[in-house]
């Protein structure tokens, strides 16, 4: 069996004290307690530490040895925790944030400034990655995922949601008209994606549904990659709100079809591991994040 810290710690104040009852009383622990704590000292290291007579207590050879090496342990550890303790109330350290590139762009990447501002010693290393990643094995912090999600193992905190519409810039419906209907989209240049299928279904009433699966005419595997596509005129598409927040704002793409598109939702939620209490540098970005993205609108309140 390992020596403990508490272990260490009794032995000190014991020595400290001058006596097992004068300890007890420091400790706030009944004699009988200590007395056990220090023989299972003992028992562990499997030596005398102490001589104990009816007037004092003497160390042992091998007892003043220890009490050095204990001292240094307690002293490192109690440093260690007044440093956590400074985190909390200051937060510092590397932040490892993950996110799907559009995200990551047209979310997280205006907000890095004044987050910089309000905690300097917090350094950031932000990664984009189109795919669902393993935090552990990507060395992450906290991932920002869209949609439902699968991992169990995994804590999750809602930022909020985001509507999806159809979309086109001013110069292809200029040249190719308004669809009136989802069944017009047949005479349309549709832009989608290559995987997964499942965001070619666009909310869209039609004759057979609420959901209706497009081929698209050109197909990319980033929805940044589509955006661009849009406002250059290539076609119709279909984005979610946080990254057509502003072209929309400018004029710069607009929507079609508006009342035939179903109020549909996508989650957004920041994921990350935690066994024990969650660390301030994470806590605050968390903090930070959900307040801005309510505050500037780019996503819906979360439930």
């Amino acid at each position: 069996m390992k020596t403990t810290l508490d272990e260490m710690q009794t032995f000190i104040a014991v020595v400290d004290a001058g006596s097992i009852t004068a300890a007890a009383e420091r400790l706030g622990q009944t004699v009988s307690a200590v007395s056990r704590t220090l023989g299972r000292l003992e028992l562990k290291l499997e030596t005398t530490l102490l001589h104990r007579t009816t007037r004092r207590l003497a160390l042992t050879e091998e007892g003043q040895l220890l009490l050095g090496e204990a001292r240094r342990v307690v002293e490192s550890v109690e440093a260690i925790e007044e440093q956590m303790a400074l985190r909390r109330q200051q937060p510092a350290g590397l932040l490892r944030v993950n996110a799907a590139s559009p995200f990551m762009l047209h979310v997280i990447v205006p907000l890095v400034g004044e987050f910089r501002r309000q905690y300097p010693q917090i350094e950031l290393a932000l990664q984009s990655n189109d795919q669902i990643i393993d935090l552990l094995e990507q060395r992450t912090d906290i991932a920002i995922r869209i949609g439902t999600l699968r991992d169990s193992t995994l804590h999750a905190r809602p930022l909020g949601s985001n509507a999806l519409r159809i979309l086109a810039s001013p110069a292809y419906l200029a040249q190719r008209g308004k669809p009136r209907s989802a069944e017009d989209l047949a005479r349309h240049s549709l832009l989608g994606f290559t995987e997964p299928d499942t965001l070619n279904h666009w909310p869209l009433r039609h004759a057979l549904g609420d959901s209706l699966h497009i081929r698209p005419q050109v197909a990319a595997s980033s929805g940044e990659t589509l955006r661009q596509l849009a406002l250059a005129g290539e076609g119709l598409v279909c984005l979610a709100d946080f990254m057509s927040h502003e072209d929309r704002r400018r004029g710069d793409l607009v929507q079609v079809l508006a009342r035939d598109t179903v109020d549909v939702r996508q989650p957004i939620h920041a994921v990350y591991y935690r066994n024990t209490q969650l660390a301030a540098r994470i806590a605050c970005f968390l903090d930070y994040v959900a307040q801005r993205l309510q505050r500037d609108g780019r996503v819906s309140r979360a439930a």
